[in-house]
């Protein structure tokens, strides 16, 4: 490979030329080795951020970050090794039942997760609210869990795309994080780097997003795919709504607790259900372990009625860490506030409309979330019974109740409750589906 100068490559992206794959590759190489500098990276970012990358370009970044570290490799598994991935959003809770059901469905699914920044959750600021589970094994005990159960889910690790990491940094200080082919590459090299076969995306769109406006989640969606096809990997994306909350908790214990009650089936919430069931359906198309969708819709309900993937979620508990009773007893040994309240409102009304956001930042205000991402965060506080629009509200009925830890927490928590939830005293027209495109044709 003949030498690049960084300044070069950055001048070159700068005046919105096309690079190389080799001089993407040496550039990445130089991002993992320390060899380019802080700034240097910082300009590249910005450079990108304004200018764009072609696919071509997007899938040389890919795989040259995917191949900065570690690539996992999962001989004579004899499943298909499947993942999703969300773009994040308020209550999303998917992964912590989708994992076990695929794993219940045949699949092995090796699933690196993110913690929680801002208005959105993280899944494992979710797992941490159960005691004893570690979100940071080593990558042997990581493929042992999922050989063993089918499924673990973990937090990213120093071996998988370190070129990623130290990018996402700067990134995340430069105002560069919104860049498509940059989120597209720090994706999809993680996830890579994991070994899959099969990848289904779920971006979210809508007032509780980071992609709030629906064709900039259709951009990303249509990055994703071509860039993961053109680097090896099947994929596919499903763009889903996030003008409510998704279930009808928000809190890393409560949903934790939503999540367990979904997979033994104590309750099920519609929208939280057609979006698993959806992403579910296609992953199994996608790993050739089922032939049609409706074939994948019978093996996913026969895994919930039978307790299967409720037994394959326990598996990933013990197998982490955690308690071996946990599905059985999750309620004694998930953390719980010490205060709750309901938020009622004074009159009889419909909701018309939430403004999610404002819903995640409240359950952030009480703890729950993080600013800063060395920021300690409270487990057991959030919402539960969280209503959406379409939903009556009133005597017995308050838009969610509040989980928190002292009385003046709560108060403010219902107040901010009250002002993110828009009421009219008529039902408005009933919410569209979550799952607003993408998903496989239910038609064999």
């Amino acid at each position: 490979m003949p030498a690049f100068l960084p300044q070069e490559l950055i001048k070159a992206k700068r005046d919105g030329l096309t690079l190389a794959d080799d001089a993407i590759a040496a550039f990445v190489a130089g991002i993992s080795e320390g060899t380019i500098t802080e700034g240097q990276v910082a300009a590249m970012a910005m450079a990108i951020c304004f200018n764009g990358m072609t696919m071509q370009e997007g899938i040389a970044l890919t795989r040259a970050m995917t191949a900065s570290g570690r690539i996992l490799e999962w001989p004579d598994l004899g499943r298909p090794i499947l993942d999703k991935h969300s773009t994040g959003g308020v209550g999303d809770k998917v992964s912590l039942v989708l994992a076990p059901i695929m794993a219940a469905c045949g699949a092995a699914v090796p699933m690196i997760s993110g913690r929680g920044l801002g208005h959105t959750g993280g899944t494992l600021d979710k797992l941490d609210a159960i005691p004893g589970y570690d979100t940071t094994p080593d990558i042997d005990t990581f493929q042992r869990i999922v050989a063993d159960t089918g499924c673990a889910i973990i937090g990213p690790t120093d071996e998988l795309a370190p070129a990623d990491r130290r990018l996402y940094a700067v990134r995340d200080v430069t105002a560069t994080i919104d860049s498509v082919p940059l989120i597209t590459a720090s994706i999809l090299s993680k996830k890579l780097a994991a070994g899959l076969d099969g990848l289904v995306m779920d971006v979210k769109t809508g007032n509780g997003a980071f992609m709030a406006h629906a064709d900039d989640a259709g951009e990303l969606a249509d990055s994703i795919v071509r860039t993961a096809e053109g680097a090896g990997l099947a994929a596919h994306a499903v763009i889903t709504d996030m003008n409510q909350v998704l279930g009808d908790t928000v809190g890393n214990a409560l949903e934790v607790g939503e999540a367990v009650e979904f997979l033994t089936g104590i309750r099920r919430e519609p929208r939280l259900r057609e979006v698993v069931t959806t992403l579910c359906r296609d992953l199994l198309v996608l790993g050739d372990l089922a032939e049609s969708v409706t074939e994948a819709q019978v093996h996913i309900e026969r895994t919930l009625d039978d307790g299967a993937a409720a037994e394959s979620f326990q598996r990933m508990i013990s197998a982490s860490g955690g308690p071996s009773d946990f599905v059985e007893n999750h309620e004694r040994h998930l953390p719980r506030a010490p205060v709750v309240m309901a938020a009622e409102v004074e009159h009889e009304a419909w909701v018309a409309a939430v403004e999610t956001r404002d819903v995640g930042l409240a359950a952030l205000t009480l703890g729950g979330g993080r600013t800063r991402a060395d920021q300690p965060i409270d487990h057991s506080v959030g919402f539960s019974e969280v209503v959406g629009p379409g939903d009556r509200v009133g005597t017995g009925r308050p838009l969610a109740v509040v989980h928190a830890r002292t009385e003046g927490d709560a108060a403010e928590a219902v107040a901010a409750l009250r002002s993110a939830c828009r009421l009219g005293g008529t039902p408005p027209a009933p919410p569209a589906s979550p799952v607003l495109a993408g998903g496989f044709e239910s038609a064999d």
